[in-house]
């Protein structure tokens, strides 16, 4: 599992024109993206470290400043462009494996009493957020 995670004053998803996601005051944006090979057992150790993440002012964590965070797949983490001007998409896993292990780390955030919004997955979602710092880490598991 692979994430990228941001530091925001505000973010928010919408489908169709339709906001489906957004955080209620500042608070980490999460783009989650599924490895073809990640397994369930994966999936509360990222919830773990995303929500223990000491990236918020005065160097608090969503935990400890009950911050919320935003969760949206996104499975383009794992192209491969090393080779040629067109991402591979190989070592994504495709979406019958990974909607189950982003709501799998979705639930435990939750679990840990996160306040988690979501993105829709495999919609045509745009994404808003305007960066705190800008402030934004690279969390792999």
């Amino acid at each position: 599992m692979r994430a990228v995670v941001a530091r925001v004053t505000e973010a928010r998803v919408t489908v169709d024109d339709a906001v489906v996601g957004a955080l209620p005051e500042p608070g980490l944006l999460v783009l989650l993206g599924i490895h073809a090979d990640d397994t369930s057992d994966k999936a509360d150790t990222m919830a773990r470290k995303l929500h223990e993440l000491r990236i918020l002012q005065d160097e608090e964590s969503a935990a400890s400043a009950g911050a919320p965070l935003l969760v949206v797949s996104q499975f383009t983490l794992y192209g491969d462009t090393r080779k040629g001007r067109r991402p591979s998409w190989t070592a994504a896993a495709r979406p019958d494996h990974a909607e189950p292990l982003v709501q799998a780390v979705v639930d435990a955030l939750r679990r840990r009493g996160a306040h988690v919004e979501t993105g829709e997955f495999g919609a045509m979602m745009r994404v808003h957020s305007v960066n705190d710092g800008p402030f934004t880490v690279l969390v792999e598991v």
